[in-house]
C-alpha cells in the first residue's frame, strides 16, 4: 500500500470512528503529514480494514517545519532480536533500531495501591507474584549487555508496594548504574519516612512523582481521591533525605490543563528539592484505549503555549527546543536559573524556527540527555543542607564576587529543567519515532521495548508487548 501524498492544502480527512485494532497495516504504514487550517497538523493512514484516519499531533506555533533536527543513526553494537515481521513487531531490540538506550524502564511491581482512572500500565490493586530479585538482577545485566552508561527508572505498577525495594536499588547500584530513579505515586513516601531513608542509604538518585495539580479537585477527577496532602509528604520525606523530586503531571484536557502555570510555580518555591517538572499529555493506551476522537488531543506546542501564558512570560516558549535524543516530535526541554529576587533565567540559546541544523549523531545527543538528567535530576549534595548553601549574593555585602566554584553549586542549586513528553497510541503510532526512541522498557525475558510499543493497547484493550 502506498503513502497518501504530501498536501499541505489537503481537505480535510473524515474522522474514523471504528474500533482500532492492532492491525498490521495500521501500525507499519509510515503516514504523510497534512497540515490543516489554523496550524493544526495531522498523520493520515490508510487502512483496508480500518479505512481511512487521521490523529493530531502538532497544533502550532512553533511549526512543525521548525521543529526537525535530524540525525545520523546510532549503530547499536547489540540486537535483542531479528527483523521477521518487520517493525514494530520484532522488537528487542532489532537491527531497524536508530538510537541507544538512554533510560531503561524496569517494572519491578505488578500491582498497585491506587486504581486510578487514568493509568498506561493499567495496573491493578493485586498483580499476582511480584517479580524475584534474581529476574530483576538479570533485567539489569540485560541493560548492561546492551549498552553500559544509561539511567535506570524503576517502575511498575507501583514500585513501593515491595518492602525489598531498596535491595533492588542497591543492586543496581552494585552493578555499576549511577542514577537510579523511582517511579511513583508517593503514597507510601509520604507515610513511611524509614523507607525513604532506606532508599536514599542504597543510593536512590531521584523521585519521578506522580503530581497532577496543586488542587484536590483534580486529584478526584483523575486519581478517584484528593491526594494533594500526601504529595506534599512525599516532598518533605525526599527532601529530609537528600532525594531530588522531579515532578509529573499528566495534563488531560478540560481536566488540569490550566494546572500548568501553578504547577510550575509550586516547583519554583519548592526548588532546589524540585528538580524538574516533566509533563506528560494523557496517552490513550491501558485504561484509557477507547477514543479515537481528536477533539482530546493535547499536543506539544499546546504545553508550550500554555507554559508560557500561564508564567506571565516567565518561561518563554522560545526558550524550549526539540530533543537531542529521541525523535523531535516527542519532547520538548528546557533548564532556567531561579534567581532569589524571583527572576527565571532561561539556560542556553532560544529556538530559532529558521534554523536549518546540520545532522548530528544520534548517540551523541543520547549521550548528553544521559548526563544532563543525571546531573540536574538528581538533588546537588549541598542543596538540603542549608547550613552549606551559598547565597546569591553577586558582589556580596563586603564587595567580594562570587567564585567560579561557588557560582556553579550557585547554578546546580537553583536549576530547574522544564520538559514534556508525548508518548504514542494505537491511533497516532509512526514508525520513524519508535526506531528513534531512546526510552526502553525492560521486557520478562529482557528484551528491550520501546515505551510506547510496549504499551501500545488497541481500543479493545489487546496489547502488543505488555503481558
Amino acid at each position: 500500500m502506498g503513502l497518501i501524498p504530501l498536501s499541505r492544502t489537503a481537505p480535510p480527512v473524515p474522522e474514523q470512528e471504528r474500533a482500532h485494532s492492532l492491525c498490521p497495516e495500521c501500525l507499519s504504514l509510515i503516514p504523510a503529514w497534512r497540515e490543516q487550517a489554523g496550524q493544526e497538523v495531522y498523520q493520515v493512514k490508510d487502512c483496508p480494514e480500518h479505512g481511512r484516519f487521521r490523529a493530531l499531533i502538532w497544533r502550532g506555533p512553533p511549526e512543525i517545519a521548525s521543529w526537525r533536527r535530524p540525525k545520523l543513526p546510532a549503530k547499536l553494537a547489540y540486537f535483542g532480536s531479528q527483523i521477521k515481521r518487520g517493525c514494530p513487531f520484532d522488537c528487542g531490540l532489532c537491527p531497524d533500531h536508530r538510537q541507544r538506550t538512554c533510560t531503561a524502564i524496569l517494572e519491578v511491581a505488578r500491582g498497585c495501591d491506587q486504581q486510578c482512572p487514568v493509568c498506561y500500565a493499567d495496573a491493578p490493586a493485586k498483580g499476582g507474584p511480584e517479580p524475584e530479585l534474581q529476574l530483576i538482577e538479570e533485567w539489569y545485566r540485560a541493560v548492561l549487555r546492551a549498552g553500559a552508561g544509561c539511567n535506570i527508572q524503576l517502575s511498575g505498577g507501583e514500585p513501593t508496594i515491595r518492602d525489598d525495594l531498596p535491595e533492588i536499588v542497591a543492586m543496581g547500584r552494585r552493578l555499576g548504574f549511577a542514577f537510579i530513579q523511582l517511579n511513583t505515586n508517593g503514597l507510601r513516601l509520604a507515610r513511611d519516612q524509614s523507607y525513604v531513608e532506606d532508599l536514599a542509604g542504597a543510593g536512590l538518585s531521584s523521585v519521578f512523582l506522580q503530581f497532577d495539580a496543586v488542587s484536590d479537585s483534580v486529584y478526584k477527577s483523575l486519581r478517584g481521591r484528593p491526594m494533594l496532602e500526601q504529595k506534599l509528604g512525599a516532598l518533605q520525606a525526599c527532601g529530609q533525605y537528600g532525594i531530588g523530586v522531579v515532578l509529573v503531571p499528566t495534563i488531560v484536557p478540560g481536566v488540569n490543563l490550566n494546572q500548568v502555570g501553578p504547577i510550575l510555580d509550586f516547583a519554583i518555591k519548592h526548588s532546589p528539592l524540585v528538580r524538574a517538572v516533566h509533563f506528560q499529555p494523557m496517552s490513550r493506551f491501558g485504561r484509557y484505549p477507547d477514543s479515537a476522537s481528536n477533539n482530546g488531543r493535547i499536543t506539544l506546542p499546546d504545553i508550550i503555549r500554555a507554559i508560557e501564558e500561564q508564567t506571565g512570560g516567565a518561561f518563554p516558549a522560545a526558550s524550549f527546543r526539540p530533543p537531542g535524543c529521541e525523535n523531535a516530535l516527542c519532547s520538548f526541554q528546557g533548564n532556567f536559573l531561579l534567581h532569589q529576587d524571583g527572576r527565571v533565567q532561561a539556560l542556553g540559546q532560544a529556538h530559532d524556527p529558521c534554523c536549518c541544523p546540520p545532522p548530528e549523531p544520534a548517540e551523541q545527543g543520547a549521550l548528553r540527555t544521559i548526563a544532563r538528567v543525571s546531573r540536574t535530576w538528581a538533588a546537588p549534595a549541598p542543596a538540603l543542607a542549608p547550613e552549606k548553601a551559598v547565597t546569591d549574593r553577586g558582589a556580596g555585602a563586603a564587595g567580594q564576587p562570587v567564585s567560579l566554584d561557588e557560582f556553579i553549586v550557585l547554578a546546580r542549586q537553583r536549576t530547574l529543567s522544564v520538559s514534556a513528553m508525548a508518548f504514542q497510541d494505537v491511533w497516532n503510532l509512526e514508525l520513524n519515532r519508535v526506531r528513534d526512541c531512546c526510552i526502553h522498557v525492560v521486557a520478562h525475558d529482557g528484551r528491550l521495548i520501546p515505551f510506547c510499543l510496549y504499551n501500545l493497547t488497541s481500543a479493545s484493550g489487546k496489547r502488543l508487548y505488555r503481558p
